[in-house]
């Protein structure tokens, strides 16, 4: 070897010399003597030997392992061979690209960083990959070669532990840490920050400490068992803070566990998401409310609208969507800027608002148009009723900068599921019924439907005819006589009303009541009801008439607090004693709040007054609260009169009415009696009065008086006693 070292020196000492084609001879004889000396050196030791190396196929699978990759990781070649390197990766590392492969995907090779493996003893280490594609000789890629590297820990146990700490003292994050018996133990400045606490106030306590009390037991069964160690919870949570402020805050919670596998403490981190919560609500007011009225937009409608499209097909109920269009604003926008007409538009707003339900929505669309959703309605010509009653809020002059401003409006009815299923559907046929609307010279409002429309016009047209009635004295009071089972004679009458129309004669009261009803013009009938029954009572006794007690019937709506004052001003005013008034109440009237009702009545009857439940067994009051209310008299309905005493289901409920207002001693009134046979059956059961065709059907007060000082009497047959 020494030799051929010479030889090497002089040629590059003669090469140095020379110039031109005999340099060039003799770089060649150099070139060609250290290609030998390369081939007659001994092999340098092979470092790989000592280097974790793998080579993978093209989708990760290892087809080749050294000894260094085995002492690295703990595998054998022949565990490792076939095995995908997603082996190596920790469990929480998924299952996204694989750093082995990145080279391919770059086009050659490529040192990663560090990146985290698991051993086959499960410890996870930190390591360096060098990666290299495989090519074939046509120059494609057929694998990776991959060489690994421990990278040696930088901090020592005491340097890693004063880190963590650090780490931990100066995080955005609170931090809370308890002990098994849940008693805090370490808090970090975030901690304090966040809810007032000082260590020496939250130190030694539990983490109710900052509990709010908004949530259910189910929501904390969840937070303790995840402190219990059923696995990392995370989540949001309504915390307080020291001055009693309520905060939302996003939190982790896990268990810490020692040698044993005990849990030894608790820890929580959480962050105050107070500002992204209000963010978030801005966000969402933008997005689903009206930003000059406040009101919801289209976008919330049809949600809403949606929502409530769904419920009624479960629950087979009616709703009704009803656009209504403002008109002027325009006008008034031109003449006195936009200041003012938005101001009239909110004031609009308000007062729709104001004349709904609060289960109602009411939002505002484009430019002057507003739509309502009536999300459940007993029937359908209600959504008529609620139209015309928000067109005439707008009749009253809006008062704005010192202007007095008149508008208008129009409105379009669609009812569903009649006139539409979906949200679309629906509104699209209210904009048709509108445009009609304000097309149309007569109607300021209309439905989608033709029959709707024609039920709604003939609505109106009672109602406005009975507005005109109370003021021009049409109304009159019947008399129908109730007569005792035991003597015959009468010993009281109802009260009913009639209406004389001066082209269509006496109206039905079934025809009128319910329109009453729903418009709330009930109020001022039941008032009038009362007021000439005193009246007409005042008249006899003036032309000494003995007459018997009369009973008015009360409608649920005007059944208030207010009621006795009203009842005893009109008795006062007429000088009639309570006792020659009867009040009659359907079952409607009991499923409403118990409490208030009761109290109401006790004072009716203590001022005097008999307190009657009309049309009993067809309502759905409880029996069981049934002896609660002061009832003095029971009203057997006629419908289970009408089959006495042939049909036995109706035999059976007027026997067990019988027997239960006897228990309780309550007087029985039968309702409806037209035959004999009615009558005997109703007496042999203790039945007390009845009141029915059989004896008189409802009369003008003069005959009722012609009856009482005629003595008419009820024909009791066999069984009537001595007079």
């Amino acid at each position: 070897m020494r030799e051929i070292l010479e030889r090497c020196l002089a040629l590059s000492q003669r090469a140095a010399q020379q110039s031109g084609a005999a340099q060039s001879a003799t770089l060649e004889q150099l070139a060609s003597l250290l290609g030998a000396t390369r081939d007659a050196m001994p092999a340098a030791p092979d470092s790989s030997s000592d280097a974790a190396l793998m080579q993978l196929d093209l989708v990760g699978y290892v087809t080749e392992w050294n000894e260094g990759a085995q002492q690295l990781f703990g595998y054998s070649a022949a565990e490792m061979r076939g095995q995908h390197v997603l082996l190596l990766y920790p469990d929480d590392d998924g299952d996204g690209a694989l750093d082995e492969l990145v080279a391919q995907a770059d086009g050659g090779y490529s040192t990663t960083a560090e990146v985290q493996r698991r051993t086959k003893s499960g410890e996870l280490i930190w390591v360096q990959l060098d990666l290299r594609l495989r090519l074939d000789d046509s120059g494609e890629a057929v694998g990776m070669e991959v060489r690994a590297r421990k990278l040696a820990d930088v901090l020592s146990p005491a340097d890693k532990l004063t880190l963590h700490a650090r780490i931990i003292e100066d995080s955005d994050q609170g931090v809370l840490i308890t002990d098994a018996r849940e008693r805090i133990v370490s808090i970090n400045s975030a901690f304090t920050r966040i809810t007032g606490y000082q260590p020496a106030e939250a130190l030694g306590k539990t983490p109710d400490l900052l509990r709010s009390g908004v949530h259910d037991a189910e929501f904390r069964a969840r937070v303790r068992a995840a402190m219990h160690g059923a696995g990392a919870w995370r989540g949001e949570i309504i915390g307080r803070r020291k001055n009693g402020e309520l905060f939302p805050q996003s939190v982790t919670i896990s268990a810490v566990r020692d040698v044993q596998g005990r849990i030894s403490h608790t820890f929580s981190l959480f962050s105050d998401i107070s500002v992204h919560k209000d963010a978030e609500a801005r966000m969402q007011r933008m997005a689903n409310y009206d930003a000059l009225t406040g009101l919801p937009n289209l976008c919330l409608l049809t949600q809403l609208l949606g929502q409530a499209l769904t419920e009624a097909r479960r629950s087979q109920e009616h709703g009704a969507l009803v656009m209504i269009e403002i008109s002027r604003l325009g006008t008034i926008s031109d003449t006195l800027g936009h200041e003012v007409s938005n101001e009239v538009l909110c004031e609009i707003g308000r007062r729709l608002r104001h004349a709904l339900r609060e289960a109602d929505v009411l939002a505002r669309l484009d430019g002057h148009k507003f739509a309502v959703a009536l999300l459940h309605i007993e029937k359908r010509e209600h959504a008529g009723i609620v139209a015309q009653k928000l067109l005439a809020t707008l009749a009253e002059p809006f008062v704005v900068a010192h202007h007095q401003l008149q508008v208008s409006g129009h409105a379009g009815i669609t009812v569903y599921p009649e006139d539409g299923s979906d949200v679309s559907t629906l509104i699209r046929h209210a904009e048709v019924a509108l445009n009609k609307a304000t097309r149309s010279i007569e109607a300021g409002l209309l439905f989608y439907s033709e029959e709707m429309n024609q039920r709604a016009k003939e609505h109106m047209r009672i109602e406005g005819e009975l507005r005109q009635a109370l003021l021009n004295g049409e109304l009159l009071l019947y008399y129908q006589p109730k007569v005792s089972l035991r003597s015959g004679r009468i010993v009281g009458a109802e009260a009913l009303l009639r209406w004389r129309h001066p082209v269509r004669g006496l109206v039905s009261p079934g025809v009128f009541i319910p329109v009453a009803e729903e418009t709330g013009l009930i109020l001022d009938l039941g008032s009038w009801v009362l007021e000439e029954a005193c009246r007409q009572i005042r008249e006899w006794q003036d032309a000494n008439l003995i007459m018997p007690p009369i009973a008015v019937n009360l409608s649920a709506r005007q059944f208030d607090s207010k009621l006795p004052q009203r009842i005893a001003a009109v008795l006062e005013r007429y000088s009639v004693q309570p006792e020659q008034i009867n009040l009659e109440i359907t079952e409607s009237l009991l499923v409403r709040g118990a409490d208030a009702v009761i109290a109401i009545m006790n004072e009716l009857r203590a001022m005097g007054m008999g307190l009657a439940l009309d049309d009993f067994g067809t309502g759905y009051s409880s029996l069981a609260y049934l002896k609660k209310f002061p009832i003095s008299t029971l009203k057997i309905d006629r419908s289970f009169v009408i089959g006495l005493p042939h049909e036995e289901n109706d035999c059976a409920i007027a026997r067990a009415i019988v027997t239960m207002a006897q228990q309780l001693r309550q007087e029985i009134v039968a309702e409806g009696v037209e035959t004999a046979e009615q009558m005997n059956f109703l007496r042999e059961l203790g039945c007390d009065q009845l009141q029915g065709y059989l004896f008189s059907q409802p009369v003008p007060a003069a005959d009722f008086a012609s009856m009482l000082r005629d003595g008419k009497r009820l024909t009791l047959g066999a069984r009537l006693p001595p007079a």
